[in-house]
């Protein structure tokens, strides 16, 4: 089983970097807060890695922090939360922030992210209230706005939110929103996103 991926990063998109380890390219789905945070490609990566097998499947699913890993193999515990959707999650918000979300039993929060149902958020609170530790984070944010043509990091948002099922004119209509709301501060893809998901409808 791999654990552990220690090599170079050749290509990263907002849900898949492929990591070069001795001359063999390994494809790894990752969350959007592990792409946020992802060196250059060409540069030195380690990935923590949980490896997915079926009879038909081995999937990779990579994290830079062991703490997100353990926080992934939570949620794919949970009846009904397979390994895609669990990237959802950790992708649709915080690690911090879903900690307390979950330890607070917001169901209306996690609902906001797209592919989760109330079931499946009452079924997360549910199972992993009482397991998971009590975060030295805060909360997350979500504002508003309109504007035109989508620079790289936009296009890499709007990438992210259509992997994660939304349609694309309600994508492209949070990105333009959230890009407003940002005002002058320099565009970050993490916050971007984050802000433009909290938008989507």
């Amino acid at each position: 089983m791999i654990a552990l991926l220690d090599g170079v990063l050749v290509e990263k998109h907002p849900n898949q970097a492929i990591v070069n380890v001795a001359g063999v390219g390994y494809d790894v789905t990752i969350p959007v807060s592990t792409y946020s945070k992802l060196p250059e490609t060409g540069s030195a990566v380690r990935l923590r890695v949980y490896t997915h097998v079926r009879e038909d499947t081995l999937a990779l699913y990579g994290f830079l922090s062991p703490d997100e890993r353990a926080l992934f193999e939570k949620l794919i515990s949970v009846s009904g939360i397979g390994p895609k959707m669990a990237v959802a999650v950790l992708s649709g918000i915080d690690a911090a922030d879903l900690i307390l979300v979950i330890r607070r039993g917001e169901v209306e929060r996690l609902v906001r992210i797209p592919g989760v149902g109330k079931k499946t958020a009452e079924r997360m609170v549910l199972e992993l209230r009482d397991k998971l530790p009590a975060p030295a984070g805060a909360e997350a944010a979500a504002p508003a706005g309109g504007q035109a043509a989508l620079t790289a990091i936009e296009q890499d948002v709007l990438s992210a939110l259509l992997n994660l099922g939304c349609a694309r004119p309600a994508a492209e209509t949070a990105v333009r929103k959230a890009k407003t709301a940002a005002g002058a501060a320099p565009a970050d893809f993490e916050d971007l996103f984050r802000r433009a998901l909290e938008l989507v409808r």
